[in-house]
């Protein structure tokens, strides 16, 4: 509890001095920045979204699963809506959302690691494909199914990752899986976070400008450094050393950095910027936890296979 306190207390500073600087560069501004404004709607988000993590930290491991189904539910949506299907895909969008959703979070509910591993990457993705062909529709089949299995694989699978961290034992850590939780999403976020502001502050060169053309290799570079080392400083609220939590952090922002730019390629593939408008400054649920999503479920199996 120490820690976890603690941690909330940094990020609140963390916050605070964001605010602050957000203030003082919209008082400083003579003409409207849409910069400065964006930064400063993020810096909005990221109070709310804080808040409403740490409330459910405060509510225990039942109020996280549950925070977590809701924004897979969310995801989902946002995933399926830009990637259309038709009407003969009735029968799989049915399936997912109001079996496979729900059962991969009761497999994390009751711990059933074994059945949370498999039942969506092998069940429901031979599954799918069958609820389709019932409609005997065969025009843009293999097509349509990749665009259920991916939503399902990305929206259900890779975020219900982050909260089956809870059902890890790790020895000597009993009580504090709700940290490495904490220790994901900040080392992921801070990457993002961090490779825009260097970006906008150092940035020449674009990394991949069809892709995400605000990203740049001067940003890539100090974000994913700065935010390792982060990573590493924060070895305290893990089961890791200092080094075991700097090399982890290097992998999960560059997990979270390659994330981004294969859920970018979706949206630029749909013709859309955004996957959604829900988060001010952030976009929708994907656009914020594209990274986190292909991050948590490399996280989850280094520490399964690692640390338990």
């Amino acid at each position: 509890m120490n820690e976890t306190l603690a941690l909330f207390l940094g990020v609140g500073a963390v916050l605070l001095f964001a605010s602050a600087v957000g203030l003082v560069l919209k008082i400083r501004q003579k003409t409207p920045n849409p910069i400065i404004e964006n930064l400063n709607a993020r810096i909005y988000s990221w109070w709310i979204m804080a808040a409403l993590i740490g409330a459910t930290f405060w509510l225990g491991n039942s109020a996280v699963i549950t925070l977590f189904l809701l924004i897979s539910a969310l995801a989902l949506r946002e995933f399926i809506t830009i990637t259309p299907t038709n009407q003969n895909d009735y029968y799989a969008l049915l399936f997912a959302f109001y079996v496979a959703l729900p059962v991969q979070y009761l497999f994390v509910y009751v711990e059933w690691y074994g059945m949370f591993s498999i039942f969506i990457p092998v069940y429901v993705f031979l599954l799918l494909p069958i609820l389709s062909s019932f409609k005997a529709d065969v025009k843009n089949f293999l097509e349509r199914c990749a665009k259920t299995q991916w939503g399902v694989m990305i929206s259900i699978y890779c975020i219900s990752c982050v909260p089956a961290l809870l059902i890890l034992e790790v020895e000597g850590y009993e009580g504090k899986n709700l940290l490495l939780i904490a220790f994901l999403i900040i080392v992921v976020q801070i990457s993002d976070v961090l490779q825009y502001v260097f970006g906008k502050l150092f940035g020449k060169h674009k990394i991949a400008p069809t892709l995400s053309p605000s990203k740049t290799t001067e940003g890539f570079v100090l974000g994913v450094l700065s935010a390792s080392i982060v990573g590493g400083l924060l070895f305290w609220i893990t089961p890791f050393n200092f080094w075991q939590a700097l090399l982890i952090s290097l992998i999960l922002t560059l997990l979270g950095f390659f994330g981004g730019l294969v859920m970018s390629a979706i949206k630029r593939d749909g013709g859309i910027k955004d996957w959604g408008y829900m988060i001010e400054g952030h976009g929708g649920i994907l656009d914020r936890l594209d990274s986190v999503c292909f991050a948590a479920p490399i996280f989850f199996h280094i520490v399964r296979f690692w640390w338990t």
